[in-house]
């Protein structure tokens, strides 16, 4: 599905990326955690093209899409939840689902798809005539997912979803990330909520300051002496 190969990023003279390498089957929801800094949104700045690879190369189901710009990524199937939300706030609930969905081409499909999300949120529904910016900060999670949603993507990019939020809304959060999870969404999690990540992934691989160090199955991953160290406050 989403192939990473070997991918350097820099900004200005400082490398973020060294030789990234990595793979997200059909399907699979992966998880890349890691300490602040460590490169983890850059990482999805990359695949989504934001920020440009000096070297290596980004597959989408086999087709290189390294040099493609934003929004051609977009329309194959890239969409992100941005760390912070990033929703529109002067627009309502509904008007920022329907910019989730400009990808789509028949439109005839965005009554149906904005019903799902509303089936997914509940909230939405009853809030969808306000505004982005009068909505609470798990609400506003849910608004990013749901937009990223309707543009039924081939791969959802994640990127810290659980900062700056309730532990009660961090909880729904991941309960909504699992349920698409075993609809077969195909995930990529950057988060540095490691013990979430990693009970919610099939795989992980650990970022220390522009490099992954570790990968395997999350399972390993949690029981990993250096990983509990490190992430999930073990010894």
């Amino acid at each position: 599905m989403l192939e990473v190969r070997d991918i350097e990023v820099a900004y200005g003279e400082i490398l973020a990326l060294k030789g990234i390498s990595f793979m997200v089957k059909e399907g699979e929801l992966v998880t890349i955690i890691g300490a602040n800094g460590a490169g983890k949104t850059t990482i999805l700045r990359a695949v989504m093209g934001l920020a440009k690879c000096r070297k290596g190369a980004i597959l989408l189901q086999g087709q290189d899409i390294t040099h493609a710009p934003p929004h051609s990524r977009a329309r194959l199937g890239i969409s992100p939840v941005p760390e912070g939300r990033r929703i529109f706030p002067d627009l309502t609930v509904a008007e920022n689902l329907l910019m989730g969905a400009y990808p789509e081409q028949d439109r005839k499909a965005i009554p149906a798809r904005m019903e799902e999300a509303f089936n997914l949120f509940p909230i939405l529904k009853e809030r969808q005539n306000q505004v982005g910016k009068t909505l609470s900060g798990g609400e506003q999670q849910m608004l990013a997912i749901a937009r990223a949603l309707m543009a039924r993507p081939r791969v959802m990019l994640m990127d810290e979803v659980s900062l700056g939020l309730m532990p009660i809304y961090v909880d729904e959060t991941f309960r909504v990330i699992e349920d698409l999870h075993r609809q077969g969404v195909t995930i990529l999690l950057v988060e540095q909520n490691a013990r979430k990540a990693l009970a919610a992934a099939d795989r992980g691989y650990v970022l220390e300051t522009g490099e992954i160090v570790l990968s395997g199955p999350s399972r390993d991953l949690a029981t990993n002496p250096q990983v509990k160290k490190a992430y999930l406050g073990g010894t």
